[in-house]
């Protein structure tokens, strides 16, 4: 078996526990050009990643995974983002600071694996710690020829094997036997509902990211151009993989007819004739209401064309305008298809919102020149990514150059946009008697 790639989860485990033992012992500026070589190695890589994960998991598209790619690789913090706490006073100092959790098995997705293993690999091992990869079954070649790549540079740059490692086949079983593995100390699942759910039995700390229903409202305030504009670069990027982007829009009927025209100048198909709207259902529902896994991150173009409804020139998404009953607002279908819901007034609009997001507090995003509404918004979503005025992808760090990037959202237990200071114990020191100049 190659260098940092496994069969077994006991060989995997037992090297792993090795290589961190050495790597406590290397510094922050060993971490930090550890870290730096990493993103070199990567960068040149951007093209192959792309093609390779677009190729084996047949899902989104291969410039916006450069995009994506291109941001985890360059915009993911480093230690930098491991911030110190000091406090001082007569009888002493108390110094906080966030060291290494340990061993963490990560459990990849499907949608976005090789941007997904660059982001979390680069914020854990900045933080101190080394990583089990635990790939999806249906992006395995992809994440092993990522981990290999990592491997190889921490190798060269610091001579530390198996600090990072894959293993060969992921199932449930071998999922299972790695998070309940007595040397493993935090699970990370970015993966789907049934994984995460399968995560709390192992008596350990979890960082989950679970559903969604990222919704977004246009109000009557609002830059009506700019909102379509946003909301379609954001819910037709990668089509629409990511939690984060817009899975609803509630427009103000004031506004709700410029809105739409705005949307078809953005290369959007909007369906409003109900036998459409029942054949786009029957293709990407099952009789039980679930998505059909098949349609997940495909064209906006294919679907049409399954579906056999007649559309003009280049579409990058599908608008069903619908109630907010409708199966497609009730449901993450994580296409290039996204729900537009009108509303009598900002405050339906509000009370849609609510019920939309379903209490997922992942992400919501709101289109208004009101300071109130905003706020007002914010504080009744609770929701970990709140974006104004904006395409709801920037608040992961998308769409917006150099912003801190994160794949990972963990609404489910709390931590929000996850990076490197996430994967830390917060530890306390104390010196007594002294060591305050006031």
């Amino acid at each position: 078996m190659e260098a940092g790639i496994f069969s077994s989860v006991n060989d995997a485990i037992y090297l792993v526990k090795k290589a961190h033992e050495r790597y406590l012992m290397l510094s922050l500026e060993d971490r930090d050009e550890i870290v730096e070589a990493i993103r070199e190695k990567l960068l040149p890589q951007i093209e192959i990643l792309a093609m390779l994960s677009q190729e084996e998991t047949g899902m989104g598209n291969i410039s916006d995974k450069r995009r994506k790619l291109k941001a985890a690789i360059a915009n993911t913090p480093g230690a930098e983002d491991l911030i110190t706490e000091v406090k001082t006073g007569d009888r002493g100092m108390t110094l906080y600071e966030l060291s290494s959790f340990g061993i963490i098995c990560t459990i990849e997705p499907v949608g976005s694996p090789a941007a997904s293993i660059v982001n979390h690999v680069i914020g854990m091992v900045a933080a101190g710690n080394a990583v089990v990869i635990c790939p999806n079954p249906r992006a395995a070649k992809t994440s092993i020829y990522v981990t290999r790549i990592i491997n190889q540079v921490i190798v060269e740059t610091c001579g530390i094997d198996n600090l990072v490692v894959c293993v060969d086949e992921s199932n449930i079983a071998k999922v299972q036997e790695i998070i309940h593995h007595p040397d493993v100390d935090l699970v990370v699942c970015n993966a789907e509902e049934d994984a995460l759910n399968g995560s709390y039995g192992c008596l350990k700390k979890v960082i989950g990211e679970g559903e969604a229903s990222s919704v977004a409202m246009v109000d009557e305030t609002a830059d009506v151009s700019k909102a379509a504009y946003d909301i379609v670069q954001s819910a037709s990027f990668d089509n629409n993989l990511m939690h984060t982007s817009e899975k609803t829009v509630v427009a103000v009927k004031q506004i709700q007819h410029e809105l739409e025209e705005e949307f078809r100048k953005n290369g959007v198909c909007i369906l409003e004739r109900e036998e459409e709207i029942t054949r786009l259902e029957r293709l990407i529902l099952r009789e039980d209401g679930l998505v059909r896994r098949k349609w997940m991150g495909q064209s906006a173009d294919k679907i049409l064309q399954a579906a056999q409804i007649p559309y003009e020139g280049k579409v990058k998404l599908i608008v069903v305008k619908t109630s907010q009953y409708h199966p497609f607002v009730n449901r993450e279908v994580r296409a290039p298809l996204i729900a537009l819901v009108g509303a009598e007034s900002y405050e339906e609009g509000l009370e849609m919102m609510l019920a939309i997001e379903q209490n997922y507090k992942h992400t919501a995003a709101v289109h208004s020149t009101s300071i109130d509404r905003l706020n007002e918004v914010a504080k009744k979503l609770q929701t970990a990514v709140f974006v104004k005025n904006g395409p709801a992808l920037a608040g992961i760090g998308m769409l917006r150059a150099n912003e801190p990037f994160t794949m990972m959202v963990a609404n489910v237990t709390g931590e929000g946009t996850v990076s490197s200071r996430h994967y830390t114990r917060r530890r306390k020191c104390m010196l007594t008697n002294g060591f305050s100049i006031r």
